[in-house]
C-alpha cells in the first residue's frame, strides 16, 4: 500500500493543475489516471476542434503555451502541451490505474482501490476525473426505434464516416455548431435546437472576448451571480453564423419524435435521417465515490466551490461552473485547483497514520 498526503484522481488538465499547486505548497502528492496519457480527454475530441481562448489565456499554472500567444490552439497542440506539462510529475504518476472505489480509513484518511488491485492511503483526495466519460443522452421520444446510427458528440472524430449521408445534430452549444459545420461539406446536415442560437462575438471591438472577460473579471465572477444572468451562447468569429445564413447546414427547432428513419416535427413535417449526433453535454463521472456518501442521488457531488460539504478532506476540480464561468476550462481550472488545495490543507483532519506528513 502506497501512502501520500494528497491523492489526485485523474491526471488531465484539472488534476495536473491541482498536483502542480500542491507541489508548490510542499504537499506530498500522487496522481492516478486510468489512461496512459496526461492529456485527459483531449485525444478523444474531434479532430477539427480548436480552443475558443487564445494561447495566452490557456496555459496551466507555471507553464505558458509556446508560440503565438494570440493564436487559437488546435486539439493536437493541446494534447502535446498537456503531455509536456505532465512530465514534471513523472515520479508521482501512476498511469493505467482506474479507480474502483474510495473509502474512509477506520483510523483516518482515505483508502483508494484500483481495478488493478493497488491500494493507496491518503490524508486528502481530489477527484479530477471530469465528466467526459459520462455523456448525457436526453429522453427523445422514439429514440430506441431509430433506424439509423445514434452517437454522442463524445464519439464523433471526423466527417469522413458520414460522407454522403443525412445527419441531424442535436444541441445548441459550441460543440454542436462546430460538428455541424465540420460535417456540412460532405453531408446534408440539420442542426436541431430547443431554442434559437445565441451568438457571442469572438472579437468584440477588435479584442478577443477573453481579454474582455479578464478585464471585467466576469470570467471569475461567482457562479450564483452568473447563472441568473448568463445566456448559453456560441462564441463565433462569424464563420458559423454565416454558414447557416448561406445554407451550408440548416437550423430547425427540436423535433417532436422519431419514427424509424424519420424525425417528426410538431407541425407534422418529416425528415429522413441516417445519423443522429447528440451534442447534449455530460454529467460528472464520480461513481467511485459512492461509498463515501459524497454524491447526490443523480451522481453529482455535494460541494461548495469544489470542497465536499459532507466528507472532510475530499475535494473536486474540473466541474462545470464549479466556482465560475471558466471553471471547467484550461484557463480556469488552475484558479479552482489553488482554491481547493488551500481549503483542504486548512480543514482536512490531521492523522497519526505512520510515515505521513500531517501538519
Amino acid at each position: 500500500m502506497e501512502r501520500t498526503e494528497l491523492l489526485v484522481i485523474g491526471a488531465g488538465q484539472s488534476g495536473l493543475a491541482a498536483a502542480h499547486t500542491a507541489r508548490q505548497r510542499g504537499i506530498e502528492t500522487l496522481l492516478l489516471d486510468a489512461s496512459e496519457s496526461t492529456a485527459g480527454s483531449w485525444p478523444r475530441y474531434y479532430e477539427s476542434l480548436k480552443l475558443f481562448s487564445p494561447a495566452r489565456y490557456s496555459g496551466l499554472p507555471g507553464l505558458e503555451m509556446d508560440g503565438d500567444p494570440d493564436r487559437y490552439p488546435s486539439r493536437d497542440e493541446v494534447i502535446a502541451y498537456l503531455e509536456s506539462y505532465g512530465q514534471q510529475f513523472s515520479d508521482d504518476l501512476r498511469m493505467g490505474e482506474r479507480v474502483e472505489s474510495v473509502e474512509r480509513h477506520p483510523e483516518g484518511g482515505f483508502l483508494t482501490n484500483t481495478e488493478a488491485g493497488s491500494v493507496y492511503w491518503s490524508r486528502s483526495v481530489i477527484a479530477a476525473t471530469g465528466h467526459f466519460e459520462r455523456p448525457f443522452q436526453p429522453d427523445l421520444r422514439g429514440l430506441e426505434g431509430f433506424g439509423g446510427q445514434v452517437i454522442h458528440s463524445a464519439e464523433y472524430i471526423s466527417p469522413e464516416p458520414f460522407a454522403g449521408s443525412r445527419v441531424v445534430v442535436v444541441g445548441a452549444g459550441n460543440s454542436a455548431i462546430q460538428i455541424a459545420a465540420d460535417l456540412a461539406p460532405e453531408s446534408e446536415v440539420i442542426l436541431a435546437t430547443r431554442s434559437k442560437i445565441k451568438w457571442m462575438s469572438q472579437r468584440p471591438l477588435g479584442r478577443d472576448i477573453h481579454w474582455w472577460l479578464t478585464l471585467t473579471r466576469f470570467d471569475t465572477a461567482k457562479v450564483s451571480w452568473l447563472l441568473n444572468r448568463l445566456p448559453v451562447s456560441v462564441i463565433d468569429d462569424g464563420l458559423y453564423r454565416s454558414a447557416i445564413e448561406r445554407g451550408e447546414f440548416a437550423r430547425r427547432p427540436m423535433f417532436d419524435r422519431i419514427d424509424g428513419h424519420e424525425l417528426v416535427w410538431s407541425d407534422g413535417s418529416r425528415e429522413h435521417a441516417d445519423h443522429l449526433i447528440l451534442a447534449t453535454g455530460y454529467r460528472p463521472n464520480l461513481a467511485y465515490l459512492n461509498h463515501l456518501g459524497a454524491l447526490t442521488t443523480d451522481g453529482t457531488p455535494s460541494h461548495g466551490g469544489g470542497v465536499s460539504t459532507v466528507v472532510p478532506g475530499l475535494g473536486f476540480v474540473g466541474l462545470e461552473f464549479q466556482r465560475s464561468f471558466s471553471s471547467n476550462t484550461l484557463r480556469g481550472c488552475g484558479r479552482d485547483a489553488a482554491h481547493v488545495v488551500d481549503r483542504l490543507r486548512s480543514i482536512a483532519p490531521a492523522t497519526s497514520e505512520p510515515g505521513l506528513v500531517t501538519a
